[in-house]
Formats: structure tokens, sequence, C-alpha cells
């Protein structure tokens, strides 16, 4: 692999860790600007709507910029957003800091992923983008618990100022490595994805990856909460928590791709099923330190093995119905995991403040699974019959 694709994964880590981490500080910030959970809860439903809405404008806008110098403009944003972050002295700030943050992060994505690819030949371009991707993961697993670490030993604007420290590195990577030639794909035009929204199977795949992947958040956005204050945990013990769940996670991660390889909406019934399960299972096992433990694991694992899947069938499926848009469809399927964070960490915060609390977060979530679970069957069903149908008119052909 080249060195300029190392330097893309280190750039993802750091756009990853400026995420995720945010969970595990939830109740550090909370504490030290005086608001509620419920209140703080929407850092993490700003940060994913403007990956969500930032990601398919902004491309669209900045599709005629050299690519290089697009990254590394968009590596400047990050930084400067993460330093917002350090220096804000107040909730208001820090909410357009991390807005910031969240332009840069959905459009790196976008514009990373075809430049990964094009760095090696054409029969690794998968193993590239999973390289380049492996950033995200590798963030939850280190990057989140470390930053949790800081957050809670040095105060949680050290934290981002680390964030910010990293994407210095990744941007020197990128300015010392990328080579300038980049070839520019065609850039994706808002009306190309108008045209996708108007496919009504795939708006269906979009809503199972916004409730599938956002049900998990309805909890995980107050996990570290929930650890604290429900299952009694002290706060330095969060953080080597959050390993054991980021581990899971990429666990998960791995094994979900398997999984789906082959037929992968009957790997998404099953992964949504079991999913939906554990969350409710968590809601009752919250209490206990030990049983908590063992729950977790198996919801990290699940939380994320439906992305390959998701993923892997959003592009299936827009090559029979907008064969013309695959890439659009990719993206925006990535725009609706965004926006399942954001509603997740949004009825989140509501049930948080309501009577019935922290404990009642996993099976809230839950819910959500089960709405992805059905319309995955659904979806299912529709692919079945549309296979007969083309069969039918083969056999009379």
């Amino acid at each position: 692999m080249p060195l300029a694709l190392f330097a893309l994964t280190v750039a993802a880590y750091a756009i990853g860790t400026t995420e995720f981490v945010i969970v595990g500080l939830l109740p550090t910030v909370a504490n030290d600007l005086h608001i509620g959970l419920p209140l703080a809860g929407l850092i993490v439903s700003v940060y994913a709507l403007g990956v969500t809405f930032g990601a398919p404008i902004l491309t669209a806008l900045t599709g005629r910029i050299d690519r290089k110098l697009l990254l590394l403009g968009l590596m400047a944003l990050f930084i400067i957003g993460n330093t917002m972050a350090a220096l804000s002295p107040g909730y208001a700030l820090l909410l357009v800091a991390r807005v910031l943050s969240a332009f840069a992060h959905g459009v790196f994505f976008s514009v990373g992923s075809t430049i990964a690819a094009d760095l090696v030949p054409e029969n690794k371009r998968a193993s590239a983008i999973a390289m380049m991707f492996m950033g995200l993961t590798v963030a939850i697993v280190t990057g989140v618990p470390l930053g949790t670490l800081i957050g809670q030993t040095f105060g949680w604007r050290a934290t981002f100022a680390a964030v910010a420290g990293l994407g210095v590195i990744a941007f020197a990577g990128l300015w010392l490595l990328l080579p300038s030639n980049l070839k520019r794909a065609p850039a994706a035009t808002i009306g190309d994805q108008i045209k996708v929204l108007g496919s009504g199977r795939l708006l269906i795949v979009f809503a199972m990856t916004a409730l599938g992947y956002g049900g998990t958040f309805v909890a995980f956005t107050f996990l570290a909460s929930i650890l604290e204050q429900v299952t009694g945990f002290h706060a330095s013990s969060v953080s080597l928590i959050l390993v054991l769940y980021g581990i899971a996670i990429a666990i998960g991660n791995i094994a979900g791709g398997r999984l789906a390889n082959r037929d992968p909406v009957k790997a998404l019934v099953w992964l949504f099923a079991a999913q939906a399960v554990v969350l409710v299972v968590f809601g009752f096992t919250a209490v206990s330190p030990w049983l908590t433990i063992p729950t977790l694991a198996a919801l990290g694992f699940l939380s994320f093995a439906n992305v390959p899947g998701l993923q892997i069938y959003v592009v299936q499926l827009a090559g029979v119905v907008r064969p013309a848009a695959v890439d659009v469809a990719s993206a925006l399927n990535i725009a609706a995991f965004n926006l399942g964070i954001a509603a997740g960490a949004w009825v989140g915060g509501i049930v948080v403040a309501s009577s019935l609390g922290l404990g009642a977060t996993p099976w809230i979530g839950a819910i959500f699974v089960v709405g992805a679970l059905l319309l995955t069957l659904w979806s299912g069903s529709l692919d079945r019959r549309t296979s007969a149908h083309s069969n039918t008119a083969a056999s009379a052909a």
C-alpha cells in the first residue's frame, strides 16, 4: 500500500475520534457547562446532522476543486473546528465548532474514498478503501477511550486540543505524501442526488440504515452516563469499558461483512433481530456491573455488524433501480447513517429528560431496530417479487 494511503488513514482516525469521543465526555461536558444531559446530547445530534446535510451539498459544490487542495482545506477546517471546541467558553460556540468539524468529515470521506481507490491498482481498490476506513474502527477502539481518559483527567477541552493535534499530523501527511496529479472524478450534482431520493426502493433501504444504526445511539450517546449513574461504575472505569466495547465493534464489523457477502438481506434480518433483543436485555442488565460487561460486548458486536450489509445492499439495489447513480446512492446511505445518529441521540435526550430516565434508552432504541427489521423484511419481499416477475418475463420470452 502506498504511503499516501496511510496519510488518509491517519486523517480518518482523527475524524473518527472527534465524532465518537464525545460519547465518553458527555457527563464531563454537561457538568462543566452546567447543562443537562439531554442538552449535552444535542452535541452528538448537531455533528451528525452536519455530516448528513453538509456532505452531499458540499461535495457537489467542491467538485471542480483540485483533489489534494480540497483534502488539505478540509483538514484545515477540521483543525479549526476542534481548536474552536478546545477554546470554546460555552455551549453555543461548542455547537458551532462541532458543525465545522462535521462539514469536514462528510466531504473528506466522500472524496477520500475515491482518492484511496485511485492510489492502487484496480484489483486492490476495495482493500485500499477498507484501509482508509480502518482509521474509523481503530478510532473507536483506541481514540475514544484515550480521549475520554484525557478529558476526565485534564478536562474535555484538552481532548479536543489533542484531536486538533492529530489533525495537524494528518494535514502534514497529506501535504507531503499525496501526489499532486490526483484524478478528479465527475462530481455528483445535487440533481443526481434528488433522482436517487426519488426511488422508493432506495428510500426503504435509507430508512433501514437510519433506524437500524440510529437505534443503538439512543443508548450509546449516553453510555458513559448509564455506566456511571445506572450501573454504578466509577468514571475512571468508563474508558476501559469503552476499549472492550470498541474491540467488540471491530470484530462485529468484520464478521458482519462476511455474513453479508452472500445474502445481505438475510444477514440483516438476523442481525437486526439479535440487536433488538440485546438492547432490551441491556435495559435489565444495566443495573448489574457483572451482567453489563457481557451485554455491552454483545451489543458492541451487533451495533456495527449491520454496517457492511447495509452498504452492500444499497449498492446492489442501486445497480438495479438507479444504475447510473450507484455512487450517489452509496454516499446518501452514509448520510442516512448520520441521520440515524442524530435522531437516536435526540430521542435519547428526550427519554433521559422524561420520567423514563436513562435506564429506558436501550429498549427505546430496540423499537428503532425493530422498525429497521420490519423494513428489511418488506424490502426482501419486494426483491423476491421483482425477481419472480423477471423470471416469468424471461420464460415468456
